[in-house]
């Protein structure tokens, strides 16, 4: 199934297009909407080209980094760069490609004056047709040979991601080889060691080994097709006439693919997943058919569609996503399955955010959102009825909102294909945020039951532990840094070798800092970067903080603790900017606010401020700062 079957289908999509405005801005937005629709190969290539005419630099302001991705490889893949655009415009990514020449991948990496090089990417995928990597491989080998030309191979991709490294410094993902070959053998295919078929399937997990040991990732077009059928995917007409590995049909999913892994290096994976409740996550209506009569669990093909479906999310949630409900129901009727119900795999401490009342979702999206304290871009809402998901669609077109049918069944799919939860690792932050949230309120709980600030922050009873950047704690560091908006004072955004460059400096320091408290752990809050200058400035390079713990004299003791790190490496002044964002204008008086006296301003909003560290005294506060 490569047809992007969670998209809705727009019925005058192609008169939209063509009515495409002029405006840059209204473009823009109209070109997103249309790339979240279901497209095949020839609507992908139409409306990239028609939004490459109009915006032929891509838009001025973007909330988002545009990418400038270098697509390396040995077979032909002009025909897959159009859908890649598209899949970053589904997500508000500009993306710009390039195709090395036909072959010339190794060439223009090694060449410096080679068109790649001046093409200056900012991300890199490495593309090898199977054919091409396992050329020279027979069934006339042993296994000593074979072996080694599994190695050679190894080696090749390891030259190819050197050479890229050390050349871009950029994010690099490396395309599994999909598995073009047939079989020699048949069943036992694995005991003919020069079967070029067995051979990508050990490549293939040989890849995966090496990729987590070099920080590159995987872009599994293997999984894909074993799912689809290898003939969704490659046609061995197309590859005879053209070169082409991929079919132009699988074009779009590829695309996709690779778009969400762009957006999840930029930090745009959605976070939250918002459930509708009433043939949803059970069948019936609990309202009508009561706690007996709803349709759930063993004795039926559908209560057990929907225990599954539930059992998909509860496994979202194990792995990071934030689970949401939002319901046209009494409250008492919505939560009464969660607690009484003896087939629900949820329960109600699953779920972080539970509003069930009669008013509009799209109003109560809202309100989650603001509950949880994320962007409205961070969810993703599932819902059985059409007309809610419509409503939600054009009242909160950012809201991710998958196209579903009738059948429970078929829910767990359609959130697996459209990656909305696409991750690059899972960190032990990412496992406990449940029961963050859950702290969240408790914290609420005793904020109003205190009669003043001091005595709620004092009954806290806050630790922040800091430590330096460590390898332990690398994936986690690059995912905030690249993911955070709000409270981020220059939101620059960093890969795994940068942050190891700032590990590795004398003249720089990094810092990651965890808050606890008595309702529990609130996980990695706040990433600081300092970089002393040669007039002795420390300049404050990355400052950003999780805006779930405002409020609480965080950014003082941060304050306190950046000063005495600065002052260890001989700094006499601490110099602090604001790069204003769409998204960061709550921290535009930040150092203001901290005692920095400002510097300059400038016409976009910024501010550049200076802190004497022989005049500073230290913040007291109401939270205990230990190194971790």
């Amino acid at each position: 199934m490569t047809d992007l079957h969670w998209l809705p289908t727009i019925a005058d999509w192609r008169q939209r297009l063509r009515a495409l405005p002029a405006d840059p801005a209204t473009a823009w937005e109209n070109a997103v909407a249309l790339a979240n629709a279901r497209l095949n190969f020839v609507l992908t290539n139409s409306l990239d080209e028609t939004i490459r005419r109009v915006l032929p630099a891509g838009p001025e302001t973007l909330a988002t980094k545009k990418v400038r991705l270098a697509v390396l490889g040995s077979s032909t893949l002009t025909h897959l760069l159009p859908a890649i655009r598209v899949a970053g415009l589904r997500r508000r990514i500009w993306v710009d490609t390039y195709e090395n020449d036909y072959g010339q991948y190794l060439q223009e990496l090694s060449d410096t004056d080679s068109a790649l090089h001046a093409f200056k990417p900012t991300a890199v995928l490495v593309a090898l047709d199977a054919y091409h990597l396992t050329a020279g491989v027979t069934a006339a080998m042993d296994a000593a040979t074979a072996d080694a030309a599994l190695t050679e191979m190894q080696d090749h991709l390891r030259e190819i991601w050197r050479l890229a490294r050390e050349a871009f410094r950029c994010p690099i993902i490396q395309q599994a080889a999909l598995p073009v070959h047939l079989p020699l053998l048949g069943n036992n295919e694995h005991r003919l060691p020069g079967s070029r078929a067995w051979l990508l399937t050990r490549l293939n997990a040989a890849i995966r080994d090496m990729a987590e040991a070099e920080g590159i990732d995987v872009l599994a077009v293997d999984d894909r097709a074993c799912r689809d059928g290898i003939g969704k995917w490659h046609d061995a007409a197309l590859w005879h006439r053209s070169k082409q590995e991929v079919s132009p049909t699988a074009s779009p999913l590829y695309g996709d693919l690779v778009g969400r892994w762009m957006a999840a290096k930029q930090g745009r994976s959605f976070k939250c997943l918002v459930l509708d409740l009433d043939n949803t996550v059970w069948g019936g209506v609990i309202g009508d058919d009561g706690l007996e009569g709803i349709v759930l669990g063993q004795g039926s093909p559908l209560g057990e569609a929907y225990t599954a479906f539930q059992d998909y999310v509860r496994e979202l949630s194990r792995r990071g996503v934030i689970l949401a409900v939002c319901s046209k129901n009494d409250e008492a009727n919505a939560l009464e399955p969660f607690d009484k119900h003896p087939d629900m795999v949820l329960k109600r401490a699953d779920i972080a955010s539970f509003v069930a009342n009669w008013s509009n979702k799209a109003d109560n999206i809202r309100a989650i959102a603001h509950e949880l304290n994320i962007g409205l871009d961070a969810l993703c809402f599932v819902d059985d009825n059409p007309f809610e998901r419509n409503l939600v669609r054009q009242e909160l077109p950012m809201v991710a909102v998958p196209e579903v049918s009738d059948d429970p069944a078929g829910y767990p799919l359609a959130l697996s294909d459209a990656g909305y939860f696409e991750g690059l690792s899972v960190t032990d932050e990412d496992r406990d945020r449940t029961s963050q949230y859950q702290g969240n309120k408790a914290r609420d709980a005793l904020k109003a039951a205190v009669t003043d600030l001091p005595s709620y922050l004092r009954g806290l009873e806050m630790q922040l532990i800091w430590k330096r950047f460590d390898k332990l704690g690398l994936q986690r560091i690059v995912q905030l840094i690249n993911k955070s908006n709000q409270f981020n004072l220059t939101t620059r955004r960093y890969a795994d070798e940068d942050i190891i460059a700032v590990m590795a400096d004398p003249k720089a320091f990094g810092l990651q800092l965890r808050l606890t408290d008595r309702f529990g752990d609130n996980g990695i809050i706040a990433i600081i970067i300092g970089r002393m200058q040669a007039n002795q400035d420390l300049y404050i390079d990355t400052w950003l903080m999780s805006c779930r713990v405002l409020g609480r004299q965080v950014e003082p003791t941060t304050l306190n603790l950046i000063a005495r790190q600065a002052a260890s490496l001989g700094a006499r002044r601490l110099v602090g900017e604001y790069i204003p964002t769409k998204k960061n204008a709550m921290v535009k008086e930040h150092y203001a606010r901290l005692g920095f006296s400002v510097m300059q301003t400038d016409d976009a909003g910024g501010n550049r401020n200076i802190l004497d560290l022989a005049a500073f005294t230290p913040a007291e506060t109401f939270i205990h700062v230990v190194e971790g």
